[in-house]
C-alpha cells in the first residue's frame, strides 16, 4: 500500500535516511523545509515550504489520509539546552499536533526519548510534555522511545557496548539496560517505516527492544 507521509525534520539526521527508505518502499513523501533549505530534501520527495514553529504555515500541505512523522528537535541534545528544547522541541510538536488535528491526518508518529533515565532530565521532561500534548489531542499515534541513535557523526557511544552487554546479562539491571540501549540509524528508520505501514487502532509505544525487533 502506498502511504502519503509528511515528514517534519526530514532534512535532518534521521529524517533524511527515513525519506530515502520510504521512497524505496514506494511511498509518497513530502518534507517540510524552511525557504532556502529546499536543496537538502531528497530529490524524490516533494517539498512543502513553511515554518516548523507555526502550524498555519504548513497546514495546507496536509491531507486527511496523511501520516505525519514528527522528527523536529534540537540537534545534539545536551543537559544545558533546556531553553532550546522548550523553544524548539515543545513548540514545534505543538504546531504539528495542531495542524494534524485540524487537517484530520490518519496517523501521527513521534520520536520521543526513553525514560526514566538518570541523566538528561530537561530533555526528557520536554519530550514527556510533548507526549502529553499528543494524548490530549486524541490523535491516532505511535510513540517511539529511543535513547541514542548510532550512525555517521553519532558513534561515540559505541565504546559503551561492552558495558551494555554486561548490564543486560545481569537480571537486576537487564530491563534498564535494554530500555536505554543503543539503536543504529538503520534500526531507527526501519522501525519508523514499519510504523508508517502499520498504523495502530489508537495509540502504540515502541521502546528500544521493540524497535530492534521490528527493524530486523
Amino acid at each position: 500500500m502506498d502511504y502519503r507521509v509528511f515528514i517534519r525534520g526530514g532534512t535532518g539526521y534521521v529524517g533524511n535516511s527515513l525519506t530515502k527508505l520510504l521512497l524505496t518502499r514506494g511511498h509518497s513523501v513530502t518534507v517540510l523545509a524552511r525557504p532556502g533549505s529546499e536543496g537538502k530534501v531528497d530529490t524524490g520527495a516533494k517539498v512543502a515550504l513553511g515554518d516548523a514553529l507555526r502550524a498555519e504555515s504548513f497546514l495546507l500541505a496536509l491531507s486527511p489520509g496523511d501520516t505525519l512523522v514528527h522528527l523536529t528537535g534540537v540537534s545534539h541534545p545536551t543537559p544545558w539546552k533546556e531553553r532550546q528544547f522548550r523553544a524548539v522541541d515543545l513548540v514545534s510538536l505543538g504546531a504539528s499536533a495542531e495542524a494534524a488535528a485540524t487537517a484530520g491526518v490518519r496517523h501521527f508518529i513521534y520520536v520521543s526519548v526513553a525514560h526514566p533515565a538518570p541523566v538528561m532530565h530537561a530533555y526528557i521532561a520536554v519530550r514527556r510534555e510533548c507526549e502529553d500534548i499528543l494524548a490530549a489531542s486524541g490523535l491516532r499515534r505511535t510513540i517511539l522511545r529511543p535513547w541514542y541513535v548510532l550512525g555517521p557523526g553519532h558513534r561515540w557511544p559505541v565504546v559503551l557496548k561492552p558495558l551494555y552487554g554486561l548490564l543486560e546479562a545481569i537480571p537486576a539491571t537487564r530491563d534498564g539496560a535494554q530500555r536505554l540501549g543503543l539503536v543504529t540509524l538503520a534500526q531507527m528508520t526501519g522501525a519508523l517505516a514499519w510504523a508508517v505501514e502499520n498504523p495502530p487502532a489508537e495509540v502504540r509505544r515502541l521502546d528500544v527492544p521493540a524497535m530492534r525487533k521490528l527493524s530486523g
